[in-house]
């Protein structure tokens, strides 16, 4: 099935790893890629390394993409996040397969829409796809068996908490 973890709230990333932990907790191997994150420091990467079955894989700089105006760089970790997608669905790698950030870099043109909704098309029906982000695209929603929208209600940022360790990353 397809799963698609969207809006404006904290949680989207935190849903994928707790599907990812279930997952691995009946044996099951489980790749997230991470799109538009580089940030070696980011909690989960630290805990995958303590779960047998788990990878995580970073396709994106440490920086903040600009919408409208991203970097070659930028553009070319994105697809090769995706063409890593892509070779996990044909050699049937993992049971669960994450990526994460996905619907953020098709709204900022990093990857098109139209090779995220093939690849989707393509995923075996063995394999769970999770797919997360803000600006799930409706075509993208219409294929999901599964779509669950975070809305932001109150959130620490707005009063100048910044992000903290342990939970935000």
């Amino acid at each position: 099935m397809i799963q698609v973890y969207t809006g404006n709230g904290k949680g989207k990333t935190t849903a994928a790893l707790g599907q990812a932990l279930r997952a691995l907790g009946h044996g099951w191997k489980v790749l997230m890629i991470q799109f538009m994150k580089g940030d070696p420091d980011y909690g989960e990467l630290k805990a995958a390394r303590l779960l047998p079955g788990f990878e995580i894989v970073q396709s994106g700089l440490a920086t903040f993409v600009e919408k409208g105006n991203p970097t070659l760089e930028d553009v070319r970790l994105a697809r090769q996040g995706l063409a890593l997608a892509q070779r996990a669905i044909a050699g049937r790698r993992c049971q669960m397969l994450i990526l994460d950030e996905i619907n953020v870099a098709i709204d900022y043109g990093l990857v098109s829409l139209d090779e995220v909704l093939a690849l989707a098309r393509d995923c075996p029906g063995e394999m769970e796809l999770v797919l997360t982000g803000r600006y799930a695209p409706p075509k993208l929603l219409e294929l999901a068996d599964l779509v669950s929208e975070v809305r932001e209600i109150k959130h620490p940022y707005t009063r100048g908490v910044v992000s903290r360790e342990g939970v935000d990353r």
